[in-house]
């Protein structure tokens, strides 16, 4: 956990539990994990705003039909609202946390392989600058714990994605098998959108290896870990 002047930042863990309500779990379970992770971080559980998370590369600007009960169809949040929680969840795709601390603003993205194959890194910078007029050179990324390279084997139709979308540097062959690293993705794009080498922090911890996270490669019926930013 880390805590940041007028900012709440974290990564979950399984020591939270399931934060997702897709997962087969019992929906009163998962929204009494949610107030325990509430009231350890300090925000009101029912002022969060999660998402219906389809693996696209579609950023939505907070409104007040986005609550708790009611959430968006999307994979990126942005905001300025203060005491409004943004939260991604993942289970091997990259929570990323965006903020602005000039303009006070935040931003939550779901990336996996579709995620960072469609550069939703790219609308939320592009949402950051031309709806709230931030310089990215003031926008801090934390990318949370996600599956690493050696874990993640792909296909060769994913391959042949990548090449034609010049995301090969992100693929290792091995004899007949492919390896995609999703985190030289998201680095790359990030400092593409004029974001800082030094604004940018990218976990080194593979949820898939580390059995404090849920991992989908691990266990198909996991729960879902979470990044979590508030004002």
């Amino acid at each position: 956990m880390k805590f940041y002047q007028s900012l709440i930042l974290n990564f979950s863990t399984k020591q939270n539990a399931n934060l997702a309500f897709h997962v087969q779990d019992d929906p009163s379970t998962v929204i009494q994990n949610h107030q325990r992770l509430a009231k350890e971080l300090g925000y009101e559980y029912k002022n969060l705003v999660h998402m219906k998370q389809i693996h696209s590369n579609i950023v939505k600007i907070v409104d007040q039909n986005d609550n708790f009960t009611n959430p968006p169809t999307c994979d990126g949040l942005i905001t300025n609202k203060k005491e409004t929680p943004l939260m991604v969840m993942v289970a091997d795709c990259s929570p990323i946390l965006f903020y602005d601390d000039v303009k006070n603003i935040i931003a939550v993205a779901h990336a996996g392989r579709a995620g960072a194959f469609g550069n939703i890194v790219q609308n939320v910078i592009k949402s950051f600058i031309n709806d709230f007029d931030s310089d990215p050179k003031n926008i801090k990324v934390e990318v949370g714990p996600a599956i690493c390279q050696k874990c993640y084997e792909v296909g060769v139709e994913i391959v042949k994605e990548a090449h034609s979308l010049r995301l090969e540097y992100a693929v290792l062959q091995k004899k007949e098998r492919y390896y995609l690293d999703i985190r030289a993705i998201l680095k790359k794009q990030l400092l593409h959108e004029s974001v800082l080498d030094n604004n940018i922090k990218i976990s080194n911890i593979c949820n898939c290896c580390d059995d404090n996270y849920y991992s989908y490669r691990e266990d198909k019926k996991c729960g879902r870990f979470a990044g979590i930013i508030s004002l």
